[in-house]
């Protein structure tokens, strides 16, 4: 188990962890019900927060910011001496934390994307993990949260029992959702990217070994790309020259202080 705390990578403190050491802590936090808020980073995530400095602050405000991407895994090799062997994959990790919650028999609450991912996706985890307690599933509305939903929405999540929470509403909404419900809940939140998409069948996943030398993006370019070119074509070179000028001293890339202050608006 690896677990080396965070380190700055672009000013966003991320992880230094693998996949045993991010599930014990999401899982620990469902037990004892305590808050948590864990995201998971490639390299859109991180750049994301480099381009704006609150975002950043929420981001380095989370419990937990695994290397969701290869490229962010080499980051932190580069720079910090992780040694890391493999990233920690927001799908392949929420699959590692619902085997868990299906073997202690800890329920879970799914919020976010579409009523028809939704409703592909609850059928395939309960063939994946039979003994699955499903609290509740919510799909997005698609807007900003009117006033006081956050603590109805909140209040409906506690009531069903849940002990855990998935997130699954894109880049950044769902690191601003996280982090802006997290004080409302006694429990993880996950935010899970691609993850409801992926293991609802609608997105088909990358050969290994692409994956394996960080080319996920490539694949995912040419699945979707109208929606995704400025997110690699642009984000991508931008993040290896910022690498390169952290590593070499040129760029300090100081983190800015964690966030305290809720958000005021917030997509739901």
């Amino acid at each position: 188990m690896i677990d080396q705390g965070k380190r700055n990578l672009l000013g966003v403190l991320v992880d230094a962890v693998d996949y045993e050491a991010a599930t014990e802590r999401v899982i620990d936090a469902a037990r004892e019900r305590r808050p948590l808020a864990l995201t998971a980073l490639a390299v859109h995530g991180v750049m994301t927060g480099v381009d704006d400095p609150a975002h950043n602050a929420r981001l380095n405000s989370f419990d937990l910011v695994t290397p969701d991407g290869q490229p962010v895994r080499w980051g932190l090799n580069l720079l910090h001496g992780a040694g890391l062997k493999d990233r920690v994959y927001g799908p392949t990790l929420t699959l590692r934390v619902l085997q868990r919650c299906a073997d202690e028999g800890l329920p879970v609450y799914l919020y976010g994307s579409t009523e028809e991912t939704l409703d592909r996706l609850v059928p395939k985890l309960e063939q994946m993990f039979p003994a699955l307690k499903f609290a509740g599933v919510e799909p997005s509305k698609f807007r900003a949260v009117g006033p006081g939903e956050d603590a109805e929405i909140a209040d409906r999540i506690r009531d069903s029992g849940a002990r855990l929470v998935l997130v699954g509403l894109g880049c950044p909404r769902q690191e601003v959702f996280a982090y802006a419900m997290r004080p409302l809940l006694d429990m993880p939140l996950m935010a899970v990217g691609a993850a409801f998409d992926y293991h609802a069948g609608l997105l088909r996943k990358p050969p290994s070994w692409m994956q394996r030398y960080g080319l996920e993006w490539l694949w995912r370019l040419g699945l979707e790309p109208k929606r995704l070119w400025r997110r690699y074509v642009i984000l991508n070179p931008a993040y290896l020259s910022r690498l390169g000028a952290q590593k070499l001293g040129i760029w300090q890339a100081t983190p800015p202080p964690a966030a305290t202050d809720r958000p005021a608006t917030f997509a739901v």
